[in-house]
């Protein structure tokens, strides 16, 4: 196997399921520190919002050829990403315990993303020194693979994998921080 297929199979079935189950611990975590009675709905929030800005790179990394503006869209959600990460654990550890199964969830979930993006930068490195070099025309548009990358079985079974694990768990600590912040609002805190 060439090292371009094996680096493209490390990003499918290592890095994306292990950010998954990280995103899972995580949650697990939050659950388990009541986050809805301390850092409440705000903190919740924050994690939605720091899943979608990794899951739409992904989505589109898995969907479309990988040109300049790909890698301005990842390299923006990276960066957003990073300010948000640092916003919520700045926010969330004056108000809630964060143990240190949190704190090595944590650390995948904030590197596996930056490895993520090297190796798509490795992988794609004509296109970086396109990025680079500003040779950007005919580069600023989307442009769908002929068969997404690990084939036409694989973006199903991981969005399957990814709504399990992460999505209806975030979806249900907003839901629970929600109803919370909705019964107690007004009290004082």
């Amino acid at each position: 196997m060439e090292t371009h297929t094996l680096l493209i199979h490390v990003l499918l079935y290592v890095f994306l399921p292990l950010w998954g189950i990280a995103g899972f611990v995580d949650w697990c975590c939050h659950r388990a520190t009541r986050i809805e009675e301390t850092s409440g709905l705000k903190e919740s929030l924050m994690h939605s919002a720091m899943g979608i800005q990794v899951g739409i790179p992904i989505i589109i990394c898995l969907l479309y050829r990988i040109n300049v503006l790909v890698l301005l869209l990842c390299l923006l959600a990276w960066v957003l990403h990073e300010a948000v990460a640092h916003w919520d654990v700045h926010f969330a550890a004056p108000r809630r315990h964060i143990s240190i199964w949190e704190m090595h969830a944590h650390t995948y979930l904030g590197s596996l993303p930056l490895y993520m993006l090297a190796m798509i930068l490795v992988i794609n490195w004509p296109v970086v020194l396109d990025l680079v070099s500003f040779n950007w025309q005919g580069q600023m548009r989307l442009v769908p693979v002929d068969v997404p990358h690990g084939g036409e079985r694989y973006l199903p079974y991981y969005l399957t994998f990814m709504g399990l694990l992460c999505v209806l768990p975030y979806l249900e600590e907003n839901l629970r921080c929600l109803r919370h912040y909705l019964k107690h609002r007004g009290e004082p805190a």
